[in-house]
């Protein structure tokens, strides 16, 4: 089992900044791929951003490329997502997930999903 806990999410206005981390407990941090995913209001949950065991590769969503950064640090069991130049269209509930492959985008491919943390940006 994997526990993941998201927090830094809030309120912001239109083209700020907010970092999102999600630690993780339970099993080895390291031998997870992990991801970032959003749901907006009324909407279905989307792919933002991945990264694999080492942080060495990363993949994003068209939407948030050049706006965000995904990261990890393993030696702190936590995962990281910059997010710049924030507009409304990025409010959403965002929630980290874990998966034993290099899942992507792929949502089922993820076997452990933290409870999401709320990122409202205003206009």
């Amino acid at each position: 089992q994997v526990q993941l806990v998201e927090s830094g999410g809030g309120l912001v206005q239109a083209g700020g900044s907010l970092r999102l981390s999600c630690a993780a407990s339970g099993r080895t941090f390291s031998n997870y791929a992990m991801g970032w995913f959003r749901r907006a209001p009324g909407k279905g949950r989307e792919f933002v951003a991945a990264i694999d065991w080492r942080g060495t590769s990363t993949d994003y969503a068209d939407s948030v490329k050049g706006r965000f950064t995904i990261s990890r640090d393993n030696a702190k069991n936590t995962l990281y997502l910059q997010m710049n130049n924030l507009k409304p269209g990025d409010t959403a509930v965002y929630y980290c997930a874990a998966s034993s492959m290099m899942a992507i985008s792929t949502q089922s491919l993820y076997g452990y999903w933290g409870q999401g943390t709320q990122v409202t940006v205003s206009s």
